[in-house]
């Protein structure tokens, strides 16, 4: 089947390599997010997505405005039977949708209709859900509510950061896209309408929204800094310094002097730094002081020779 592949970061590479390999597919282009600024120096830099498109001789269309009509005839113009989505990055409108013939097929990393927008993967960590998935659908104008071709599910394990889960599911996905498609052009599999029960939304996670907030629970905390590990980040102010947090531990017991921490003071042992929470204690792991590397939250703390009033907020 003649297809666009529409994607822009490493987490759509292993459902585009997967079907640049596909022998029933044929990959004519790729529709990938502007260049943009990175590294030290903001230099533009092709997406991840482009990268490899380029790798493999494939032309890539990178419009500013993908809705824009030049943008819309010049996809029309290699006639994709169908187009594939992996985190693309933009909103696809009416006229864009019209172009393939059988329609565009959103990968999204959520058992839908849970988890829509555009971060499932960390709402499903940051909310304790024990199994998250993928879902292939067709794409409709309302946000990710079209109906299902198919889904794969995946255990969330209790030490998932963000990274590690979406890797997992990035790989797991791609097979599932393929296999999508596969059925598309056989005829064989039809799209089934979302249940209107059960729909939550994930929205976008600002810098903001990643502060620690110590007043809460000790297992709300945990899994909402792995929730944002490795982006956007956790972090805190500790003292008059904004520092980012790694992945916590919770305190199995309070000994140590720990058993009447506050929320947001700070227990400096020899070996561990603690923290309190709404209930019990946290142990920091790793830390990343501003202009620093991420190290080990107590070999920072003994050369920041933290004051005994200094509080994490």
């Amino acid at each position: 089947m003649r297809i666009v592949f529409a994607g822009t970061p490493d987490t759509a590479l292993p459902s585009l390599q997967r079907l640049i390999d596909s022998p029933r597919h044929d990959v004519v282009a790729v529709l990938t997010r502007p260049d943009a600024a990175a590294g030290r120096r903001g230099r533009p830099q092709p997406s991840p997505v482009a990268l490899r498109a380029l790798d493999h001789g494939i032309p890539v269309l990178r419009p500013v405005r993908p809705n824009a009509p030049e943008s819309v005839a010049e996809l029309a113009e290699l006639a994709p039977e169908c187009c594939p989505v992996v985190a693309y990055g933009a909103l696809l409108r009416d006229a864009l949708l019209a172009v393939p013939p059988r329609g565009w097929v959103n990968l999204h990393f959520s058992l839908l209709p849970a988890w829509r927008g555009a971060a499932p993967v960390q709402a499903a960590i940051a909310a304790g859900d024990a199994v998250t998935g993928a879902t292939t659908f067709r794409i409709e104008p309302e946000l990710d509510s079209g109906p299902v071709y198919g889904v794969a599910t995946e255990t969330i394990r209790p030490d998932d950061t963000a990274e590690q889960l979406l890797a997992r599911l990035a790989v797991s996905g791609a097979e599932l896209l393929a296999a999508t498609l596969d059925g598309i052009e056989d005829g064989a599999l039809q799209a089934v309408p979302q249940p209107r029960d059960g729909v939550s939304y994930a929205p976008k996670i600002s810098v903001e929204d990643a502060r620690v907030q110590w007043e809460l629970p000790a297992a709300v905390i945990e899994r909402r800094i792995r929730a944002v590990t490795p982006n956007p980040g956790a972090w805190t102010m500790i003292g008059d310094l904004r520092v980012k947090v790694g992945p916590v531990t919770i305190a199995e017991s309070t000994d140590d002097g720990r058993s009447e921490l506050a929320p947001g003071h700070i227990h400096a042992g020899r070996r561990d730094i603690w923290v309190g929470t709404g209930s019990q204690p946290v142990r920091l792991g790793q830390v990343q002081p501003p202009g620093k590397k991420l190290m080990d939250a107590a070999d920072w703390a003994r050369g920041a020779r933290l004051g005994s009033e200094v509080r994490a907020s």
